[in-house]
């Protein structure tokens, strides 16, 4: 008897890490050229040893870390959150703004299940981060694809011609996932007016906001008076304090979206983890230097990933910075191929750009995301010899 599936989770694109780690499941590789795993965005330390114990003294002593909490999160968390980002952006966000979730992907569920139905549509640009089309298309809505421009920036004007009767948002990734481009604060600007004066939603994901190169705030939207009325940011705390298994994201939007929020939340997983918003809470009060030296170690593997393309013969870097770099080849082999080819001949293991794109987009066979902030400057050194030695 056949198992009864619902045909739009059945059509929905299978996890691509997960399809990318079955290419390696089971394999032994050379001891002089071990696996070089460069396909998935996450630091693989653990948070460093003060947080830990803060953690480790929450589970101890905090009968309050093992219970349900509130649906939108810790309010100490949620304040924090709005002081800490009004001083940044310059503006003014309150409390009753933000929203704390089960890690990043489960913001963006939640902001989309607020705007969206059956049947609405949604612009990605592309290449697009492919969690965000897999729940598209799981809620049975249309993701509009948006090729980006030159430097992988997407283009307001180009984005305009998308919008339709049925659009309901447009979603932007900045720093970007796959390309790591930064968009300009100029472009995100001329985003959100499109999207006030088009009446549709601007969801800017920031996950990667603590690794800007830029000194200051990214962009100045929340110094907008009315930003509330178009804008929904998101923003993940796995990436600045290492706590991807705990599971923590944020919301900040209108404090009425918010209300329909929390009916997702409830319905999903009730509350944010207790423990991961402890610490969540003690990393800000208590990390900002150490979040400095990351976020300048991720800055000096970006320069390093910068300085070694161009000595690569088949290879061209279209974008690069936080965690990410997006590069095109010129080999005649597609690179849902090449990167297998990768994995058996130098253990590599990168992401094709087919993953990242339409299925009828002809630019991602010649495309890989590399996820370069899980490799030290030795391990870049290694990326760049074995992408070199390459034969296909």
């Amino acid at each position: 008897m056949a198992i009864i599936l619902n045909p739009r989770m059945a059509a929905t694109e299978p996890p691509p890490v997960m399809e990318a780690r079955r290419w390696i499941a089971g394999r032994s590789f050379p001891p002089d050229r071990p696996l070089l795993n460069l396909s998935q965005a996450a630091p693989v330390e653990p948070p460093p040893e003060p947080l830990r114990q803060a953690m480790a003294d929450a589970v101890l002593r905090d009968p309050q870390a093992h219970l349900y909490g509130p649906v939108l999160g810790l309010p100490e968390l949620r304040a924090q959150v709005a002081a800490d980002w009004s001083a940044a952006y310059g503006g003014e966000i309150r409390e009753a703004q933000v929203a704390i979730t089960s890690g990043c992907n489960e913001a963006f569920a939640a902001a989309v299940a607020t705007l969206a139905g059956e049947g609405d549509e949604v612009i990605l640009p592309t290449p697009w981060y492919f969690n965000h089309k897999m729940w598209l298309d799981m809620a049975g809505i249309r993701a509009l694809p948006l090729p980006a421009g030159p430097g992988l920036i997407p283009e307001p004007g180009r984005a305009a011609g998308l919008i339709g009767p049925r659009t309901r948002a447009l979603v932007l990734v900045s720093p970007n996932n796959p390309g790591g481009v930064e968009y300009p604060a100029e472009v995100l600007r001329a985003f959100l007016e499109l999207a006030r004066a088009r009446g549709i939603a601007l969801i800017l994901d920031e996950t990667y906001r603590d690794f800007h190169s830029r000194a200051g705030a990214p962009h100045d939207l929340f110094g907008d008076p009315d930003w509330s009325d178009t804008l929904i940011q998101l923003y993940s705390f796995s990436k600045a304090y290492r706590l991807t298994g705990h599971r923590v994201g944020a919301i900040v939007a209108a404090e009425a979206r918010l209300a329909e929020v929390e009916k997702f939340l409830d319905t999903v997983t009730i509350c944010p983890a207790q423990l991961g918003q402890i610490a969540a809470l003690w990393g800000m009060r208590h990390l900002g230097s150490w979040l400095a030296g990351e976020r300048a170690e991720i800055l000096a593997r970006r320069a390093a990933i910068e300085a070694g393309f161009p000595a690569l013969e088949h290879w061209r870097l279209l974008g690069c910075g936080a965690y990410f770099a997006y590069a095109a080849h010129d080999y005649s082999l597609r690179s849902d191929v090449l990167a297998r080819r990768l994995v058996e001949e130098q253990s590599l293991l990168l992401l094709p750009g087919t993953m990242f794109r339409p299925a009828d987009d002809p630019a991602g066979a010649r495309e890989v995301r590399i996820a370069f902030a899980n490799a030290d400057r030795a391990g870049l050194a290694t990326l760049f010899r074995r992408l070199a030695a390459f034969a296909p």
